[in-house]
Order: C-alpha cells, then sequence, then structure tokens
C-alpha cells in the first residue's frame, strides 16, 4: 500500500470529490482526516466506508474559511493519529452568476472557501509540517481557473489563484521538504456539475471541449491524488498535473 501509515486531511470530503480522495487513500493504508460543512450524515457515510476498510478515519466539522475552525480542524487530526503528512485543500462550491449581476457577496462566499480556506489550512498544517521536516500539500483547482468560464467570475478566479498560491507556497516550503502542488480537474460527475451533466444544451457545450468525450467519475481522478500523496512523489513541487480528459488542450 503506497500510504501505509500515512496520516491524510482532505477538506470537504464528505461528497464528491474530496469523498473519492479520502476512500483512496483509505485503500492506499492512510488514516484520514474527513471533513465535512453541513452534511453529517454524508461525512459518516464516509468515515463508515474507511473503517470497513481496516484503516482509520475520524469525522471532523470545520468552515475552512474561518481561521478558528481551520486551526482546529489541523489541530484535531494531529491530535488523534499523532502526525500529518498529506493535506488536500479540496473544499468548494460554486455560487454561478454573470460578472454584471454578481454581488458582493456571492464573490466573498467563493472567494473565502475555495482561496482563504486553502490558505489557513496550508498555515496550519505547514507549521507543523516544518517541524517534522516533512508533508504533501495538494491543492485542487479547475479548468475554470485555466481557461475561465461563463457566469462564475467569482470561482474562475479562485481557481486560477489557486496556481499561483501552489508556486509560491512550493517556493517557501521547499527548504522545509513539504511538497506543494495542484491538479486541475475538468467536469467530474458531482452534485456540483450535476446541471451540466444534465441539461441537454450543455452537456453537448461542454463535451465538445473534453478530448476523451466523457465526464469524468470520481474514481477517474483520484489516482492522481494517491501518486502526489506518495513517496514516489517526493520530488516532485510547485507543479500543475491535469487530469481533465483533454479539456484544457481545447
Amino acid at each position: 500500500m503506497r500510504l501505509k501509515d500515512k496520516v491524510a486531511l482532505v477538506t470537504g470530503s464528505s461528497r464528491g470529490v474530496g469523498r473519492a480522495i479520502a476512500l483512496a487513500y483509505a485503500r492506499e493504508g492512510a488514516s484520514v482526516v474527513v471533513n465535512y460543512s453541513s452534511n453529517q450524515a454524508a461525512g459518516e457515510e464516509v468515515v463508515s466506508a474507511i473503517r470497513e476498510m481496516g484503516s482509520k478515519a475520524i469525522l471532523l466539522k470545520a468552515d475552512v474559511a474561518n481561521p478558528a475552525d481551520a486551526e482546529a480542524l489541523v489541530q484535531k487530526g494531529i491530535q488523534e493519529f499523532g502526525d500529518l503528512d498529506i493535506l488536500v485543500n479540496n473544499a468548494g462550491f460554486s455560487r454561478p452568476a454573470m460578472l454584471l449581476k454578481m454581488s458582493e457577496d456571492e464573490w466573498d462566499q467563493v472567494l473565502d472557501i475555495h482561496l482563504k480556506g486553502a490558505f489557513l489550512c496550508t498555515q496550519f498544517a505547514a507549521r507543523h509540517m516544518k517541524e517534522q521536516s516533512k508533508g504533501k500539500i495538494i491543492n485542487v483547482t479547475s479548468v475554470a481557473g485555466i481557461v475561465g468560464t461563463v457566469g462564475q467570475i467569482n470561482y474562475s478566479a479562485a481557481k486560477g489563484g489557486l496556481l499561483s498560491f501552489t508556486k509560491s507556497a512550493a517556493r517557501e516550503l521547499a527548504r522545509y521538504h513539504i511538497c506543494v502542488n495542484v491538479i486541475c480537474l475538468g467536469i467530474v460527475a458531482t452534485d456540483m456539475t450535476e446541471k451540466i451533466r444534465t441539461d441537454e444544451k450543455l452537456k453537448e457545450i461542454y463535451m465538445n471541449r473534453i478530448l476523451l468525450k466523457r465526464f469524468a467519475e470520481p474514481d477517474d481522478i483520484s489516482p492522481a491524488f494517491v501518486f502526489l500523496g506518495s513517496d514516489d512523489a517526493s520530488y516532485i513541487t510547485g507543479q500543475l498535473l491535469c487530469v481533465d480528459g483533454g479539456y484544457g488542450m481545447i
């Protein structure tokens, strides 16, 4: 198992992409801190599934954009398992609106959860990883952060910001043997993308942009997170890995 004896914290891991990452880490032998902000039942299901595999997991509620919550999330995970080897900054949601109609609140909510949340969790996790002189931090961006998208300028701005955030963090933290990378996703079959996948007009538009001509399933993207969290990626930092079916090539 590639992550045996590792401890991983995956933010926003009660559903969707985060759930798939948490389960993949558990299958590879990691102990997992599962995080949710509102859906406790979904989080409990993930923890139960992990424990049925024979791996360890705990469930922690936290709003990662809240400094006190983010710090408690990291610290409680370390207290439970005694270490923190991998942080995945995955938590996020969308508040779609056209630029000319978007409210300040819609802008702030999305920037806070995606960008501020990643900053806070990285800061608190890196302080521990610095003392251990090891660690892997993996951020989650989207093709929207590279090519932009209509009706989600807040989401695109946040995801684009994560690219530069990753590179700067990688430069600062390399001296402590902490690797920081970012994975770019396309359209993954989750609750967040249901409208794109079920509206025939939208489906056709996006399918024409995907070279592999299918939307990703969560299990299509989890191997990349296992790789970057493993010792196989110990000489990789500051890099963008696209797992998007070729969407970004268009």
